[in-house]
């Protein structure tokens, strides 16, 4: 078994006594800029000089002495998904993160596989965060809620398709893709439209969702559309095997999950002598680079998170002020951009 490496005798772990003296403050002075507290006027060059004594002793906060004198952390959790977040997700959880640390926050993630909904919550309190952002692939309950709140979290909040009583809510609503989607092939005269449903582990969510919006915008429109599921692995054996047999679904038009589906199939389909976008208008959704790259360029539905607040100002506002109202926050922005593949 390997173990960890003794510290040489003779050395310390450096103490903000050890920051003062060296920088030539006094430890009042230290704590203050080392933890970022402004309610106290010291001049740039003296945070500076504390800075960077700091940094020669290889000095750092203790971060539970900081919660005990503070009552509460600077932690903010952000439990990881069971399943693989898409780059949609993956960006805005990074600037999240980017901005939490401008603010000051500790951000922690936290792996739960293996664990329900209610086990996670617990294993969550444990680390006394300030706030938990859940996302979508992480269930919360009233439960869990309630023990998150009382070990001391000032903001649980869920990011995900679904709003969860009793917590606040960025909402990610993938409906909204698939309406815009077929919203985009009804206005290009289309009237049977195939949706892909993926069969890879971890997409049934997102793709449920879309496959209901693109249903609702069908029903919403007087043009008699229609909508058939099309369950599809992401290869090419099956993705040939649905172009040989499209003709006989009677479909004009397919909205993908994805770019990446789009592409599959779009190629099967040309293999098969389907004229895109001729006989069957293909849209994806991502707005890949190398979708444009194709011939006929694909068209797709290009996707932003956005909010009217900053995530990160959000978050710090929830926890400066807590005990209100669940707030509910729509972050999904659908457009469909149009290409030459229909």
């Amino acid at each position: 078994m390997s173990q960890l490496p003794e510290r040489p005798a003779g050395i310390s772990v450096p103490t903000s006594a050890d920051v003062a003296r060296f920088a030539g403050v006094s430890r009042a002075t230290v704590s203050y800029v080392l933890n970022n507290n402004t309610s106290v006027r010291i001049s740039e060059p003296t945070r500076r000089l504390v800075r960077e004594a700091a940094a020669h002793l290889g000095y750092v906060p203790h971060a539970a002495a900081r919660s005990l004198r503070a009552g509460h952390t600077r932690t903010v959790l952000l439990p990881a998904a069971q399943s693989p977040a898409d780059p949609l997700h993956q960006r805005f959880l990074a600037g999240l993160e980017s901005g939490l640390r401008s603010l000051d926050y500790t951000v922690v993630q936290f792996g739960s596989a293996g664990l329900d909904a209610d086990e996670a919550a617990r294993a969550w309190a444990e680390l006394r965060p300030v706030a938990v952002v859940a996302p979508g692939g992480m269930s919360l309950t009233p439960y869990g809620i309630a023990v998150l709140t009382r070990s001391g979290a000032k903001a649980v909040i869920t990011l995900g398709p679904q709003p969860v009583d009793g917590a606040h809510a960025l909402v990610v609503d993938q409906r909204e893709v698939g309406r815009c989607a077929v919203r985009h092939l009804l206005s290009c005269g289309r009237r049977a439209i195939g949706v892909v449903m993926p069969q890879e582990p971890g997409l049934g969510l997102f793709a449920g969702h879309r496959l209901e919006g693109a249903v609702r915008a069908a029903e919403e429109s007087d043009a008699g559309a229609r909508v058939q599921p099309l369950p599809l692995r992401y290869e090419e054996a099956p993705a040939a095997d649905l172009a040989a047999r499209w003709r006989t679904l009677g479909l004009d038009a397919v909205f993908a999950y994805d770019d990446a589906y789009a592409m599959l199939l779009m190629r099967a389909l040309q293999d098969a002598d389907v004229d895109v976008p001729g006989e069957t208008a293909v849209i994806g959704a991502g707005d890949l680079m190398l979708g444009r790259l194709l011939r006929p360029r694909l068209s797709s539905i290009a996707m932003e998170l956005a909010a009217r607040e900053p995530p990160a100002e959000l978050i710090d506002r929830l926890v400066q002020n807590p005990g209100g109202e669940p707030e509910r926050h729509h972050l999904l922005r659908a457009a469909a951009v149009t290409r030459e593949s229909g």
